[in-house]
């Protein structure tokens, strides 16, 4: 769509009385999706889960109520995270689950199709881009237009992207972290890597599988990592009591952990990370690193709250990293200025899907 044909579509859109908008923007995570709406702010966030009968595919819950069940549901029922690496892996639960939340959030507004801004992996490719429209589509959008997550951070967090000035942002989720130094409402220097808070997680059931001949689930692991997780030493380490299946004796069993060993659990995703933003910053134009040096980087997403990884990354770095003051929000909040103030934003936004 060209710049004219998104300036006449933004002007209609704004032309629209405030108590009829329906445009959402929507956040679609590994872990968590996030629902914003015109005029009234974040109306949902709820986890990326979708609970389905085995044989017949039917939805039986989405969202908080399906994240329950995730390892606890019969041979009958299935909970699913329909996304993986950031984007979608099962379309037909993806769409399902789309649907669901935006007859959630649209009550008795539901009989006009929203537009909808969807924030994606900026490293997204052209078959993931078609099945977010497709599924978005049969979900009942009426136009569809994608913004690069580290971009809607950025904007959710503040950060002037349509000035001449370098600013760099750490997005980790659930699925994806996505660095990048923004200038000039465009990404000038990417790195999507699809590490994150699984990754994490996966990085802790299988430290716990092989030092301590224990099965847990990936709820207990992220319980675990929030809790006395971290990438850097503490100032006091910290013990946790965990409860999950001796693979041995094949009967339940507890035992403690300490921070320092969740440490090492989380070691190769953390170290992946950091990787990741030094090869984002050796590619980077000296002009908008001179940027960054003054300005530092700024981290979002779920992954950010982990204890220590700012001061890992500023380490390893030597440069000023700050978190977000809500960074689970800083996407949705992001997309969602990008329909309150269109024009200011239009550049934002990324080519839509082809075809």
């Amino acid at each position: 769509m060209s710049a004219l044909s998104l300036s006449r579509w933004y002007r209609a859109l704004s032309s629209l009385p405030t108590m009829m908008a329906n445009d959402i923007a929507i956040d679609l995570g590994t872990a968590n999706t996030l629902i914003y709406m015109k005029g009234r702010g974040i109306v949902l966030n709820e986890p990326s889960v979708v609970a389905v009968e085995a044989r017949s595919r039917k939805c039986i819950a989405v969202g908080s109520e399906a994240k329950l069940m995730l390892g606890r549901t019969p041979a009958d029922l299935e909970a699913i995270r329909p996304l993986k690496d950031g984007v979608i892996a099962d379309f037909q639960v993806s769409e399902e689950m789309l649907r669901q939340f935006i007859l959630k959030v649209l009550h008795h507004r539901r009989f006009i199709k929203p537009s909808i801004i969807i924030a994606v992996p900026s490293g997204i490719t052209e078959v993931e881009k078609r099945a977010v429209k497709d599924s978005a589509e049969h979900a009942g959008c009426r136009d569809l237009h994608l913004i690069a997550e580290p971009v809607a951070a950025a904007i959710g967090v503040g950060l002037p992207v349509n000035a001449a000035c370098g600013n760099m942002v750490v997005d980790i989720g659930g699925g994806t972290t996505e660095i990048a130094v923004i200038a000039l409402s465009g990404i000038v220097t990417q790195q999507s890597i699809r590490v994150a808070g699984d990754e994490m997680d996966e990085g802790v059931i299988q430290y716990l599988r092989k030092n301590y001949n224990m099965a847990i689930g990936q709820q207990t692991s992220e319980l675990i990592k929030m809790t006395i997780g971290s990438a850097y030493p503490l100032k006091e380490e910290k013990e946790m009591e965990i409860s999950g299946r001796d693979l041995v004796a094949g009967i339940p069993r507890t035992i403690r952990v300490n921070s320092a060993e969740i440490r090492e659990a989380l070691s190769e995703p953390i170290t992946a990370i950091v990787e990741g933003v030094r090869r984002t910053l050796e590619r980077t134009p000296p002009e908008l690193s001179a940027d960054i040096v003054e300005r530092g980087i700024v981290m979002t997403g779920g992954g950010a709250l982990l204890k220590g990884l700012d001061m890992r990354l500023s380490k390893e770095t030597s440069l000023t990293v700050t978190v977000a003051d809500d960074p689970l929000s800083c996407v949705v909040l992001g997309a969602g200025k990008v329909l309150e103030e269109p024009e200011e934003y239009a550049k934002v936004l990324m080519d839509p899907p082809r075809g």
